[in-house]
């Protein structure tokens, strides 16, 4: 998953201004976030790291997916999860749960700075994502971080595979042997740091 962060902030609810029928609003910030975050967008919802009551399920990620998101993000629950995980697009949550959002959380604001699993994420900064999490890249250095990311995979993978083979990882991991410098400069870009 790689896209532009969309952002929704939560707030904890309060009974007098979150009853069940706050549903009927068509302007309330949860479906409204759905149907305005743009293609290719990764709509992120802050819960305040709390997973006991859903930020989404099955019937908002699919409406998101079809609009063409790159992904949705939350660092509380989602209803549906194991559905979810089906979908080609790419869901990233804390934890399955049940509950409706309105139980513990309030949207209240789109595109606005929030904190997400207690990280930063401004509109518009760099999500990207794999099978083992997410990362968040701020908008003014997503140039420089994919830069500095290209020809990483290389000389990982050769180490992988040197590992793979039976070699032990002293020299290799981290690569401090001249013969394996060697190669796996001569994997990476010449101008980059040796990191693996």
């Amino acid at each position: 998953m790689v896209g532009p962060a969309f952002t929704l902030r939560n707030v904890p609810a309060r009974e007098d201004r979150n009853p069940i029928t706050v549903f009927r609003n068509p302007d309330r910030p949860q479906h409204v976030a759905i149907e305005t975050c743009p293609k290719g967008h990764v709509r992120v919802r802050d819960a305040r790291r709390d997973a006991r009551a859903a930020t989404a399920g099955s019937i908002l990620v699919t409406r998101l997916a079809k609009r063409g998101a790159a992904g949705i993000v939350s660092d509380g629950g989602f209803r549906d999860a194991h559905g979810i995980g089906q979908f080609a697009m790419p869901a990233f949550h804390a934890c399955p749960s049940a509950p409706t959002n309105l139980t513990l959380h309030e949207a209240r604001d789109l595109k606005v700075p929030i904190s997400c699993g207690g990280v930063p994420v401004c509109p518009g900064g760099i999500l990207v994502g794999d099978r083992d999490g997410v990362n968040v890249i701020f908008a003014h250095l997503a140039d420089e971080s994919a830069e500095e990311y290209k020809g990483m995979d290389a000389p990982r993978a050769f180490v992988l595979e040197k590992v793979g083979n039976g070699a032990p990882i002293i020299g290799l991991y981290p690569c401090t042997k001249d013969e394996n410098r060697k190669k796996v400069r001569s994997l990476a870009r010449e101008d980059r740091p040796l990191t693996l």
